[in-house]
C-alpha cells in the first residue's frame, strides 16, 4: 500500500523486498531463490549480517514472505502447463517474478499504485536491469479505480483464464475492495487467485498474538495499518458463493510443515495464511 497523503512509495513494500534479499543470504534461501532480489533494491539492500540481528518475529516474517512466494509460485507453474498464458501480479511492489519468468509464453500485468510502479521501474532501470518485455505495468488505486476497465486498456483478454497473485496486500484493504477484485476475478472461468490473509488476534495461539500486536504496530506506524481480517470457514463460505469451486487454504503451521522437517501438527496458529481459489470452466 501507498501512502495517498504524500502518494509516496511504499513503505511496507520495501521492507517486504529487504525480507526477500535478506532472505538469500540465509539457511533457508533453497526455500525461494531470487536473483535479482538484491540488485533492484541498490543502495537499500541489507547485508547478509543483519541475519544475526533478527528477532524471532522478523524470522518468522521473512520465512513466510518467502513461502508465500514459494507457494503463489508453485501454483502458477501448474496454471501453465493447464494451459493458462496470463497472469497478473496485484499490488506487485519490486516482486521480480516478471524478471524471472520462467514461462516464456506468459504475458504478464504488473499492477499497483502509481507512486510505487514509478519507484518499481527506476529501481529496475538503476540496477542495469531491462524491463521485461513480455509484461505490461498497469498503474492503479485499488481504492479509487476500477481494476477490471484498467486491465482490459492494458489488453489484458478477459474471456481467456489468467492466474492473479496478490501478495501483502489484502491485509490493508477494505473488505468492500477485497471482495470486489474476488468477485471479478471469479466472473472468469479457469481463473486463478492467490493471496494471503490474517485471522483476528484473538484466534492465535499466544505466539500469534505476540506476532500481531508486533507487526501491527509496525505497519500502522509508517501510516499502512491492517484493516481486514478474516475467519478461514467465513471466508471459504465466501468464496464458494461467488462461484469458486476449488479453494486450498494453507495455514502457517501446515507450510512450516511443507518445507521443513517440522512435522505437521507441531506448530501452532499464528494467524498467517495463503490462499488459492480457482473457477474451474
Amino acid at each position: 500500500m501507498v501512502d495517498m497523503e504524500d502518494a509516496t512509495p511504499s513503505r511496507t513494500a520495501l521492507r517486504v523486498a529487504r525480507l526477500r534479499a535478506l532472505h538469500q543470504f540465509s539457511p533457508q534461501a533453497g526455500l525461494f531463490r531470487d536473483p535479482y532480489a538484491i540488485a533492484v533494491l541498490g543502495d537499500a539492500a541489507p547485508a547478509a549480517e543483519e541475519l544475526d540481528k533478527e528477532d524471532e518475529h522478523s524470522r518468522r516474517m521473512r520465512l513466510f514472505v518467502a513461502a508465500r512466494a514459494r507457494l503463489a509460485e508453485d501454483w502458477l507453474a501448474k496454471a501453465v502447463q493447464r494451459g493458462v498464458r496470463q497472469v497478473v501480479v496485484l499490488g506487485a511492489g519490486l516482486d521480480t517474478l516478471s524478471l524471472r519468468n520462467p514461462h516464456p509464453d506468459l504475458a504478464m500485468f504488473e499492477v499497483d499504485h502509481p507512486a510505487t510502479q514509478a519507484w518499481k521501474r527506476r529501481c529496475i532501470a538503476e540496477a542495469g536491469l531491462a524491463e521485461p518485455a513480455r509484461t505490461t505495468f498497469v498503474p492503479v488505486d485499488f481504492e479509487r479505480q476500477r481494476l477490471p476497465a484498467e486491465l482490459a486498456s492494458a489488453g489484458l483478454n478477459a474471456s481467456d483464464p489468467s492466474f492473479f497473485i496478490w501478495l501483502g496486500v489484502v491485509p490493508y484493504l477494505t473488505q468492500e475492495t477485497i471482495f470486489a477484485t474476488l468477485s471479478y476475478i471469479a466472473g472468469a472461468p479457469g481463473s486463478d487467485v492467490v493471496f494471503d490473509y490474517s485471522e483476528p488476534a484473538q484466534n492465535r495461539d499466544a505466539a500469534g498474538q505476540s506476532a500481531h500486536a508486533f507487526h501491527s504496530a509496525r505497519v500502522a506506524a509508517v501510516g499502512e495499518p491492517w484493516i481486514s481480517f478474516f475467519i478461514p470457514d467465513e471466508l471459504a463460505k465466501y468464496l464458494t458463493g461467488l462461484g469458486f469451486d476449488e479453494i486450498e487454504d494453507v495455514e502457517s503451521g501446515d507450510i512450516a510443515a511443507r518445507f521443513s522437517r517440522t512435522p505437521n501438527g507441531t506448530v501452532g496458529n499464528s494467524g498467517g495464511h495463503i490462499i488459492r481459489a480457482r473457477r474451474n470452466a
